[in-house]
């Protein structure tokens, strides 16, 4: 779901948000060189204790050139939230092309040791040198 620039996904009562935002003053549009900042809220509405262990992302530009990236958790880091709680970051991704999109998941754990895959909502790349949305 998408609200105001910010995108949304629950999975087994783990919520997360995202916010992209297009950084002008680090991109060279000449060069074919676009970044974007992305903030991510993950909120364990859950009833018990889990962990984020790892990542996986699914980032797509306009020419439809896909890029996979998987990764031990986030920024150095493998949150552990009690219900209640939420972890927030912010990262970045560069794209040769203006605009583009990326989804992917949390691989968590349980505190009874089961993994399981969280959803990151899909979101869209969208710079001002490109007419529309692509997502």
């Amino acid at each position: 779901m998408k609200t105001d620039n910010i995108y949304s996904e629950i999975t087994d009562g783990i919520t997360v948000l995202v916010q992209p935002v297009y950084l002008k003053d680090q991109s060279e549009p000449d060069e074919h060189h676009f970044v974007w900042a992305y903030h991510i809220r993950i909120e364990n509405n859950g009833p018990e204790p889990v962990q984020l262990l790892s990542r996986y992302w699914h980032i797509t530009d306009l020419s439809g050139k896909v890029h996979a990236v998987r990764g031990d958790g986030v920024v150095g880091d493998q949150p552990a939230l009690n219900p209640g709680e939420h972890y927030e970051y912010t990262s970045g991704v560069p794209l040769e092309t203006p605009s583009g999109f990326m989804h992917g998941t949390y691989t968590m754990i349980n505190k009874a040791g089961l993994q399981f895959d969280i959803t990151i909502p899909a979101f869209s790349l969208d710079s001002p040198h490109h007419a529309g949305a692509i997502h």
